[in-house]
């Protein structure tokens, strides 16, 4: 076995290489791995690599990262870092490759300043913990000193020509698309009320041209005290929501992530913008919607939202 660097000259094979392994039920794209696992600036390329066998052939990879966009005023945290993803040619485990791309991955973080490890929930992430569908591999972290911290879950819901959403109608306050003009006062309220991750990823959507279409907002007095995202096919990146898409039959839409200002709540804005993303999207001709990396289950159930794709949340501290 050789351990190589991470190389974009690859992509074709790795993302044959990965549907190979997990494309019944995660269908990779060249085009997003692309966008998640080389664009990315966070990417550690000192703990990425790729394992090749004697025919110079893909039969491992690994993906890390840590923070590295100091440019940008957002709150994230230097100290946490992230495998994006580990994944091992089913014919040659059990032979310490998976356990040498996952040391290289750590010791990498390790130099770089990094003291909490995650399971995926990076950022242009694939999933935000070890997926169900492969718990055979939560022993085999734990034995290698990660924990459980419980479980999310992607939620979806299926609907028909009969089913309507209306955009939701209440005293004091507007449902509506967020227009271009208003892209400042949209981060200035993620600044304040979501600092992080959700400021993290609309400041990218902006930069990667997006108008305003993937936002509903809601306004009081004119001011957004809340917002919803909504993404489908015309998005200008591809979304977390809508990943998986070549699963199902027709468009994707995906709602997510969602929040209203803290002194607004308790005042039924939450499900409201919710309806508000459902309503944009059905307008659109989705019938399939997705919830992605949520616990809310009993939340999303009021408006018939399911389980489809649940995950297992794992860490690590490096702190002795």
């Amino acid at each position: 076995m050789i351990i190589a660097e991470w190389q974009e000259d690859r992509l074709k094979e790795l993302v044959d290489f990965w549907n190979k392994e997990l494309g019944d039920h995660y269908p990779m794209r060249e085009d997003l791995f692309k966008q998640n696992s080389f664009e990315d600036k966070n990417i550690c390329l000192l703990g990425s690599a790729i394992a090749l066998n004697d025919e110079n052939q893909v039969i491992g990879l690994v993906v890390a990262k840590r923070w590295n966009e100091d440019d940008l005023n957002v709150d994230m945290n230097k100290e946490v870092g992230w495998i994006q993803c580990l994944l091992i040619d089913s014919s040659f485990r059990n032979r310490g490759i998976g356990t040498a791309l996952l040391e290289k991955a750590e010791l990498a973080l390790v130099e770089e300043g990094v003291q909490t490890i995650l399971i995926g929930r990076d950022p242009w992430h694939y999933f935000p913990g070890i997926p169900y569908e492969y718990s055979n591999l939560n022993r085999w972290f734990e034995k290698r000193g990660y924990t459980n911290n419980g479980s999310d879950h992607d939620l979806i819901a299926h609907y028909n020509d009969q089913s309507d959403f209306k955009m939701p109608s209440l005293d004091e306050v507007e449902f509506a698309l967020l227009k271009e003009s208003e892209k400042e006062q949209l981060l200035s309220f993620l600044h304040r009320c979501f600092p992080g991750r959700w400021e993290y990823e609309a400041i990218h959507y902006f930069k990667k041209g997006g108008t305003g279409r993937e936002f509903v907002v809601i306004k009081k007095n004119k001011k957004i005290i809340g917002f919803c995202r909504v993404n489908d096919s015309e998005s200008p990146f591809i979304a977390q929501n809508v990943y998986w898409s070549p699963l199902l039959n027709g468009h994707l839409g995906g709602i997510g992530p969602l929040g209203v200002d803290s002194e607004e709540r308790k005042k039924g804005y939450g499900i409201a913008i919710v309806e508000a993303g459902i309503s944009t999207l059905r307008s659109r001709g989705i019938h399939n919607i997705v919830i992605d990396w949520t616990g809310l289950v009993d939340f999303y159930g009021k408006l018939g939202y399911t389980k489809w794709k649940s995950y297992s949340k794992y860490s690590k501290s490096l702190l002795i």
